[in-house]
């Protein structure tokens, strides 16, 4: 069959007719045009319509974050104001930082009670029992200390809290505390120790006006130190466990930002704090516990049988201690993150000065129970511990007022009675 050429294409269907070929071009490219405009705007309404979808999921799923959100809004502010209201002449506005621990829980009462402002923050984890803290929680918000819960390597947290309230101090007592845990979980110690300090440092840094700060290091920073007692003048690069390590990286960073950013900082270095509403983890704790279920303790010695000693300092002293270091604080002197004049920088022991090896610790809950342990004796490993701690509290002395009057006699008699009265006898109440 001959083929068509390109002219037959145009042929009228009509005879006697002709097709314009331009207009017929120009009626095709009108075609497509259009036909291509719809789909634009197609693709248009459609891009506005996915556009929208995700802005309703968006708004749905911040409004969902805020409304679960156990910090923020109008009825949260207005309890976080109220809990920082003074309450005496000159009295301070205070952040508690670890609020439901154990020392963290006795210094906001005591602020509290002389008419302070205190607003307490804790994140309740469970490095142990998460229902003690809950308890000492109940006891704070009966005196109307309100706590948040929350962390404090959660910024934008702490800069609502400073947005809401000018805090005139901060008391910094959270943290991944024990010796042997950091074998088990290192990395909690520098989430907390490191991480947390340098982000609440952050937040206290911008703050307007500046608070100062006084924070819980630990007598551990003196590790393998030999020289007795323990001054705060002598060498702390010797840790003998990541939990030391990590409270003497904190004392360089609270330092580099004293010095760069004029934050007034006081470091303290607890030694073996004990008492009511204390730590499970601590032996005094659980030898009590396993002296009242007639189970067997573990009591360590050092080399060549030596027995363990610490310096038990009672948590009525160390309250003292903390509470006298807000009072002699000076203002820091930054604004606005800059630094405007030297700050106040200063560490002190808070121990006290009598220590007592473990083997009498235990004779004496063994009178207070009226129980008799059964001891399995055995060689300290390699886990962090050091065989003995005696604090040199001269410089807290003539600084801070600071003079410890509780034995551990006496101070372990008040602990027995407050854990018998909060456990029994039954022990009905799981101690982790």
């Amino acid at each position: 069959m001959p083929s068509l050429d390109e002219e037959e294409l145009f042929l009228p269907s009509t005879p006697g007719k002709f097709k314009d070929r331009s207009n017929t071009m120009h009626r095709q490219f009108h075609r497509c045009f259009a036909s291509t405009s719809t789909l634009f705007l197609w693709a248009l309404f459609l891009v506005a319509l996915t556009a929208s979808y995700l802005s309703f999921q968006s708004f749905v799923d911040s409004g969902s974050r805020y409304f679960s959100s156990t910090w923020g809004g109008i009825h949260w502010e207005k309890q976080v104001r109220t809990s920082a209201q003074v309450r005496r002449a000159n009295g301070f506005s205070v952040l508690v930082t670890g609020a439901a621990g154990f020392v963290g829980t006795h210094v906001s009462l005591a602020l509290k009670k002389r008419g302070d402002g205190v607003v307490g923050i804790d994140n309740f984890n469970n490095y142990y029992d998460p229902s003690l803290k809950k308890a000492r929680k109940s006891l704070l918000n009966a005196q109307n200390i309100f706590i948040v819960e929350g962390d404090i390597n959660d910024a934008q947290l702490l800069a609502k809290l400073f947005d809401v309230v000018a805090f005139t101090h901060v008391m910094h007592l959270a943290a991944q505390a024990g010796v042997r845990y950091a074998i088990e979980n290192p990395h909690s110690y520098v989430h907390s120790n490191i991480a947390g300090l340098v982000t609440l440092l952050e937040a206290c840094k911008t703050a307007n006006p500046q608070p100062s700060i006084v924070w819980a290091s630990s007598s551990s920073v003196y590790g393998l130190n030999e020289k007795v007692p323990f001054s705060e003048s002598h060498r702390t690069d010797q840790p003998a466990s990541l939990y030391a390590a990590t409270k003497k990286a904190g004392e360089e960073i609270t330092h580099t930002y004293n010095h760069i950013y004029g934050l007034s900082i006081t470091g303290l270095r607890f030694f073996t704090v004990y008492g009511p509403w204390g730590r499970p983890d601590m032996a005094y704790f659980s030898f009590t516990r396993n002296i009242l279920q007639r189970k067997p303790i573990t009591v360590y010695r050092g080399k060549n049988r030596v027995d363990l000693a610490r310096d038990f300092t009672y948590i009525d002293d160390i309250v003292k201690g903390c509470v006298a270091s807000i009072d002699t604080s000076k203002k820091s002197t930054g604004s606005g993150g800059k630094k405007r004049g030297p700050a106040q920088y200063r560490i002190f022991n808070l121990g006290n000065t009598s220590p007592v090896s473990v083997p009498m610790m235990v004779g004496i809950l063994e009178r207070q129970l009226k129980v008799k342990a059964k001891k399995h004796m055995v060689e300290m490993p390699g886990n962090g511990d050091v065989p003995f701690t005696h604090a040199n509290i001269s410089l807290a002395r003539r600084e801070l007022g600071y003079k410890p009057t509780t034995d551990l006699q006496t101070g372990l008699k008040k602990f027995v009675k407050w854990y018998l009265s909060y456990y029994g006898h039954n022990h009905r109440k799981s101690v982790k």
